[in-house]
């Protein structure tokens, strides 16, 4: 997701972009439009001495942190990597912005640090809805939301958090749902699915997210916290589906596993929040999906 911030913000004539990362697994280059002006470190958001001469050398106005281990599988496995990367480096990140003068620090955060809800609700969660994470995934990046309030609180940083959906988009890394699925799919292999494929999810395209940061970015008030999202849910089952049916495959590839442990059942945001701000997503899934499966 961050590599697609970084291309969309290129577009403009204004501009120069550092991007730190630390190249893990789930990082490739090949991801960044190299047209414009950006420059690229290869480092970890939690080496203090290499944060410090970043800001040291460069004059950040804004300093939006993607950086994160994400994949709630690994986490459930060991959550220690994600202790360092989602809560320390955050950590390190907003020393750095207290001693540097920046217009803004954005910290990108997800939708489960609210929890679930179950198959039946209509609740959705708005931005003071309470924090309840249900795996060392979605607790560290709850952690990361409290960190950064209680900086814009104690040190008056210039703070602002987004709590998006389920992100989709071009060359995501295959441990995720739904390039793994189209990648079994194309391949004639089982689509693994967790439990009955019942659980609950809202999806984005990485283009319509990155337009809602830089609105944000651009309009957001310091110190809230905005959600954000396409505006609709559909079960797992459903999205392996529909992308049977675009790549012309039957439902006997379908494979139901073993559910993951403290599955959350369903997400469901509230976001006019943001939408008072201007956001509405302009990617349908249906159509973003269809792109994505048959590129």
């Amino acid at each position: 997701m961050g590599s697609s911030f970084a291309n969309y913000i290129m577009k403009r004539d204004d501009v120069c972009i550092v991007v730190l990362d630390d190249l893990t697994y789930a990082s490739d280059l090949s991801r960044l439009d190299w047209t414009g002006k950006i420059t690229f470190v290869k480092g970890d958001i939690s080496d203090e001495d290499l944060v410090e001469r970043l800001f040291r050398e460069n004059a950040f106005d804004y300093v939006v942190n993607f950086a994160a281990e994400t994949h709630v599988d690994r986490s459930i496995m060991d959550s220690r990597k994600f202790l360092k990367s989602n809560v320390i480096g955050v950590g390190v990140l907003l020393d750095a912005v207290r001693r540097h003068s920046v217009k803004r620090f954005h910290q990108i955060s997800t939708d489960e640090v609210y929890g679930d809800t179950d198959f039946s609700s209509e609740e959705s969660f708005d931005e003071m809805s309470p924090l309840r994470p249900s795996n060392p995934y979605s607790a560290s990046k709850a952690a990361a939301d409290m960190l950064c309030l209680s900086y814009y609180r104690t040190y008056g940083i210039p703070v602002t958090i987004s709590r998006s959906v389920n992100n989709y988009g071009s060359k995501q890394n295959s441990e995720k749902f739904i390039p793994k699925a189209i990648e079994c799919i194309k391949s004639g292999r089982a689509v693994p699915v967790y439990g009955s494929g019942e659980n609950i999810r809202s999806w984005i395209h990485t283009s319509d997210h990155s337009r809602a940061v830089d609105l944000i970015l651009r309009k957001g008030k310091v110190g809230e916290v905005y959600n954000i999202s396409a505006g609709f849910e559909i079960r797992n089952i459903d999205v392996v589906r529909k992308l049977l049916e675009i790549l012309g495959a039957d439902e006997s590839l379908i494979e139901y596993v073993e559910d993951r442990p403290g599955h959350d059942r369903r997400y469901s945001l509230d976001c006019s929040k943001i939408s008072k701000l201007g956001f509405s997503a302009m990617i349908s899934f249906d159509e973003g999906l269809r792109a994505l499966a048959l590129s």
